[in-house]
């Protein structure tokens, strides 16, 4: 979630001195040291590798690059049959970069601290890919799913491919578990849900079994709602990651019994600090005491989020439970 950047003054300088975003993330010494920073700092007991879920899409072609104030920016787009099908055989070299960062982070985690990878599950990766930016409705992803399901289906597929390649060579690399991340699984109807959102995550997850049959994979539908339940039956999973917006002792009674949740403090709750974020944490603990819990945010740490505030929240949820 976010773990390594903006709100780290060691993160802000390094970044001052290599360069943007993308620069640092494909650079293998520069991610390794910006995965470790919060470790270092605030001795988590898992490290998140840091890169980004648009890697996918520059190994099938597209290029990527950041504007400023704007976020990512993808061309070609893949908004037609025509394009999708222009798409290039996955490019190894392209992920090479992630690949060879996992292996210096692995080296260097204290053995106490497990290491994570992840991937953006493939509905989230295609709206960018198809509208070739972020979007708040994703408009252009959701009309080409209605409107040619087939073509869908065919980028969709690419995706899944990929991506079951880029986890299992993480976890070759290094990683004990991946996470799936679906940022934009809350935009769809629940018939579309089942289609692109548990389908494609059942998809990988089965790919990765075969394949790497001791990974632990962590699925994110942000925004699910009420489908949270289908999508952890269904996808087969091994634990499941909740956003803020969940009712953590509705997710506590509809998830399958003793599945491992991950989750789902309020960002904006940690940036609050004091009593509130005091309380907002004890409720998510009640709630989750008798099933396995990685505690974590709903979301991404926000870049004004004060480093005491962090402290406070390691505190508060090492006091109440043990490690």
């Amino acid at each position: 979630m976010r773990q390594a950047g903006r709100y780290l003054p060691e993160y802000r300088a390094l970044r001052a001195e290599k360069g943007g975003f993308l620069a640092l993330a494909m650079d293998p010494p520069s991610a390794a040291e910006i995965t470790i920073q919060p470790i270092r700092r605030f001795g988590f007991d898992g490290a998140i590798l840091f890169s980004d879920i648009l890697t996918v899409p520059m190994a099938l072609g597209q290029d990527l690059w950041f504007e400023t104030g704007e976020g990512p920016r993808l061309a070609p787009t893949a908004d037609d049959r025509d394009a999708i099908e222009a798409l290039v055989p996955p490019s190894e070299d392209v992920l090479a970069p992630v690949y060879e960062t996992v292996r210096q982070v692995a080296t260097m985690l204290p053995p106490e601290t497990t290491f994570l990878g992840f991937a953006g599950s493939p509905w989230t990766v295609a709206t960018y890919m198809i509208a070739g930016q972020g979007s708040k409705d994703q408009h252009k992803a959701r009309r080409l799913a209605y409107g040619d399901p087939a073509a869908m289906q065919l980028l969709v597929d690419r995706i899944i491919a990929v991506t079951i390649e880029y986890l299992a060579k993480q976890h070759e690399a290094g990683v004990a578990a991946v996470q799936l991340f679906d940022s934009w699984a809350g935009s769809l109807s629940p018939a579309q849900f089942e289609r692109w959102v548990i389908a494609p995550n059942a998809a990988i997850v089965a790919g990765l079994r075969s394949r790497c049959p001791e990974l632990i994979i962590i699925g994110f539908p942000k925004g699910a709602g009420g489908k949270l339940g289908a999508y952890a039956r269904e996808t087969g999973v091994d634990a499941m990651g909740i956003d803020e917006t969940v009712d953590p002792v509705w997710a506590n009674r509809e998830l399958p019994a003793d599945m491992p949740v991950q989750g789902n403090l309020d960002p904006l709750a940690l940036i609050a600090g004091g009593d509130a974020l005091d309380a907002a944490i004890d409720h998510i603990l009640a709630a989750f005491a008798d099933r396995p819990h990685v505690f974590n945010l709903g979301h991404g740490i926000l870049p004004d989020t004060p480093i005491a505030h962090v402290e406070q929240l390691l505190a508060r949820v090492r006091g109440a439970a043990p490690r």
